[in-house]
């Protein structure tokens, strides 16, 4: 066992590890998985010097209690949170987001909450020390795979970590996470199984992102969809972002840990620039939707792509 790591006090509702997910193994079941915010997840990685695959500790509202036994880190969190370091003379810290620190032995980090919002990333200098599961240390709760067993982790349990480089400079960044007006989808493979006027509906209504949510899927309240073909499909691959629709005519969006395939009607697909966003949306948030063609979303992901590396390259 390594003599540096992490002594988990209080776990948080939802602490795994996460990088940029496993790609290929659709066929066998396995989605990709991977960080809900991908350029949150980055940007934690960048402020501490890795590589921005690195593994990251990901947490959902309330974050992770942690005390740093053998050794010292550098560290970041990044997302809209709340934290605090308790240092071990019993003086504490306000946290601030998108700005490198240090722990000594015996320090602790109270990640509280997130504000307004839902993930949050914990990067670690060097990274974390655990065993890769068909390419990805990706943690999917719902197949068991990934870091720590597939599972989220408990309390009393042990972060493990790689031997911190001390030599290292502080580095920050001046980030506010955006929100946009609308969540831009494109036209799904059963678009025309709904009626002209659901169609219509679907981008002029507003909907309520529901309680049952979670990294699998959002479920949404609104007003229903109609179908006019069929309710059920021969079950067909699924992808990140697709919006089904199953007979109670109530849209659910596929998260990062979907399944692979379904047999409910899809009428729509979030486009992949706007997929950060949606997942930082908590219960309650209002969505509108707007179509836009294939082209627009390509280069709309391009551009946020673009958009994401002049944002890495801002940090100093």
């Amino acid at each position: 066992m390594s003599k540096l790591f992490f002594n988990i006090i209080r776990p948080g509702i939802n602490t795994t590890i996460q990088d940029l997910g496993r790609n290929n193994y659709h066929h066998i079941g396995l989605p990709s998985s991977g960080a809900m915010d991908k350029r949150n997840f980055v940007i934690a990685n960048k402020l501490v010097g890795n590589n921005l695959i690195e593994a990251c500790i990901e947490f959902a509202y309330q974050g992770p209690l942690l005390e740093l036994v053998g050794g010292n880190i550098v560290c970041a969190v990044t997302g809209n949170i709340s934290f605090k370091i308790l240092r071990k003379n019993l003086s504490k810290e306000q946290g601030i987001c998108y700005k490198s620190f240090s722990l000594q032995e015996g320090d602790k980090i109270d990640i509280l909450s997130t504000n307004k919002s839902v993930y949050g990333y914990l990067s670690i200098k060097d990274g974390l020390i655990e065993e890769k599961h068909f390419g990805s240390y990706s943690t999917n709760t719902k197949a068991k795979i990934g870091a720590n067993n597939g599972e989220k982790f408990n309390q009393s349990q042990k972060i493990l970590i790689n031997k911190n480089n001390e030599n290292y400079e502080i580095k920050s960044l001046k980030y506010v996470n955006s929100k946009i007006e609308f969540i831009r989808i494109i036209k799904g493979t059963n678009f025309n199984y709904f009626s002209k006027l659901s169609q219509n509906k679907f981008v002029s209504d507003e909907y309520k992102v529901s309680k049952l949510t979670d990294r699998m899927g959002m479920r949404l309240e609104g007003g229903k969809i109609e179908n006019i073909t069929n309710t059920n499909i021969k079950s067909e691959g699924l992808v990140k972002g697709v919006i089904q629709v199953p007979a109670d005519g109530k849209p659910i969006i596929m998260l990062s840990d979907h399944g692979t395939i379904g047999g409910y009607p899809k009428i729509a697909v979030v486009i992949s620039a706007d997929y950060d966003r949606l997942t930082q949306l908590i219960p309650g948030s209002k969505i509108k939707f707007k179509y836009i063609s294939l082209k627009e979303a390509q280069n709309l992901l391009r551009l946020y792509d673009i958009e994401t590396e002049n944002i890495l390259n801002q940090i100093r």
